[in-house]
């Protein structure tokens, strides 16, 4: 057994050497009696913008995949909390990305992998599926038409994607958001929170609420629900 993987329904917060220096993980384990082969990776959402592991969103996303039965891990991009190394705009965030999850896939038995993500974090995750592939792809608020102007916009995942968006979101416009992901062939399943802002004050529930029968049971990519 690896050393850095918590007891049933613990969690370890610790660093590891990452590409450019360590990176600030926590690693949180399910309950034994709900626990099933698999892991979720979460990114959180803009570093330069408060952004950290710490951030609700990401907590409600990690929270959802313990429940569903899986192995979460939260990290700090580069220059928050303990990681070290730059802001990159996205680019090395995306290769920390990439390599946090072929290191979770290390540590653990095999299983699926849930890619996840909230703004920044669910554009970098995105970004990032093309090269792990991923069983599964939550997107809350992806910021396609924000913060990443000069970068091409990202594959689309090689599996069930979901993206929840809240309709009373002030910083990433909804309809941009839809017409981003109508660009992929096949969509991904858009669900709306009606009346939710950015970070789903709130909220919270109602988006774990959404999140975590998806983890437990992935739907098809070809309805989008609302």
């Amino acid at each position: 057994m690896s050393e850095f993987l918590p007891a049933p329904g613990e969690a370890r917060s610790t660093t590891i050497a990452g590409p450019a220096g360590q990176i600030e993980i926590h690693l949180a384990a399910p309950k034994a009696d709900v626990a099933r082969p698999g892991f979720a990776l979460v990114c959180h959402p803009h570093p330069l913008m408060g952004g950290a592991l710490s951030n609700k969103v990401t907590y409600t996303l990690a929270s959802s995949a313990l429940k569903a039965g899986l192995h979460a891990l939260r990290f700090n991009f580069r220059g928050v909390g303990k990681s070290e190394g730059a802001h990159d705009g996205g680019r090395a965030e995306t290769d920390d990305v990439v390599f946090l999850g072929e290191w979770l896939r290390a540590q653990l038995p095999p299983g699926p992998l849930a890619l996840m993500g909230f703004s920044f974090g669910a554009w970098v995750s995105v970004n990032a599926a093309a090269r792990l592939k991923p069983a599964m792809q939550v997107s809350i608020a992806p910021p396609f038409a924000k913060y990443f102007d000069s970068l091409p916009k990202p594959q689309r995942p090689p599996c069930p994607w979901l993206v929840v968006h809240g309709t009373a979101d002030d910083v990433v416009d909804l309809d941009e958001t839809k017409l981003a992901l109508a660009g992929y062939e096949p969509p991904p399943q858009l669900v709306t929170v009606a009346d939710a802002g950015h970070f789903f004050h709130g909220r919270l529930t109602d988006l774990g609420d959404i999140v975590q029968p998806f983890i437990e049971h992935p739907l098809g990519d070809t309805a989008t629900g609302g």
